[in-house]
């Protein structure tokens, strides 16, 4: 399954650390009705099948709203969740395994931060790369930041969209243009935000001068 470069220009990944007395289902609720583009679901502390039943619930609203829905590093609830694909990172399942078993059919995002891992994700399946950290990160306190140069030589070594992820935020997202990214991934910048529609539409007004179609 091909990866629209327009679906991937808003990829919001959950966070439920900022909740607040609010539910998970309501933020990305709010964050697609004010015009984000495509989610994941990541979970690193529920029960696996807390995760598969809350994965149902977020699958409803993001087919309300027609945006893909993948779900970070578990392809058992990511199936049988009818979620549309799955994201793995480099320490996760390899990239080849995941999309033998997830078949042709569904979108396969795979972590990078190297030009050889790109090629050899996109060589086994990748629909898209998720890239970064761009920028310093609280959210993944391992994530070790990456140049400009080297998205850049990644976007342009790969024919499939490189997600930008990392510390990104509406004010630094500028410092991105020219790199030739399809879009941006966040965590923070939306689901912290005490007004999440506001912070949606903030990003996507930033993304217009950086995205390139």
């Amino acid at each position: 399954m091909n990866c629209d470069r327009d679906q991937m220009r808003l990829y919001l990944i959950t966070d439920r650390s900022w909740l607040d007395g609010r539910s998970l289902e309501g933020q990305v609720e709010q964050a697609l009705q004010a015009g984000a583009t495509f989610l994941q679901l990541r979970e690193k502390h529920l029960s696996e099948e807390d995760f598969l039943q809350e994965a149902i619930r977020i699958k409803r609203i993001t087919d309300r709203y027609q945006v893909p829905f993948v779900i970070n590093d578990n392809l058992r609830v990511a199936l049988e969740a009818g979620a549309d694909g799955v994201h793995v990172g480099q320490a996760d399942m390899q990239a080849r395994q995941a999309r033998q078993l997830l078949g042709p059919g569904k979108i396969l995002g795979v972590s990078a931060k190297t030009v050889d891992q790109a090629l050899a994700a996109q060589e086994a399946g990748a629909d898209y790369l998720g890239v970064g950290a761009v920028f310093p990160t609280s959210t993944k306190a391992d994530a070790s930041e990456i140049s400009f140069d080297t998205l850049r030589q990644i976007c342009q070594a790969v024919t499939i969209p490189v997600v930008a992820i990392g510390g990104i935020t509406a004010q630094n997202l500028h410092q991105l243009a020219g790199s030739g990214i399809a879009g941006a991934a966040v965590i923070s910048a939306v689901f912290s935000q005490p007004d999440i529609p506001a912070a949606v539409k903030a990003l996507l007004n930033a993304l217009q001068g950086v995205v390139t179609p």
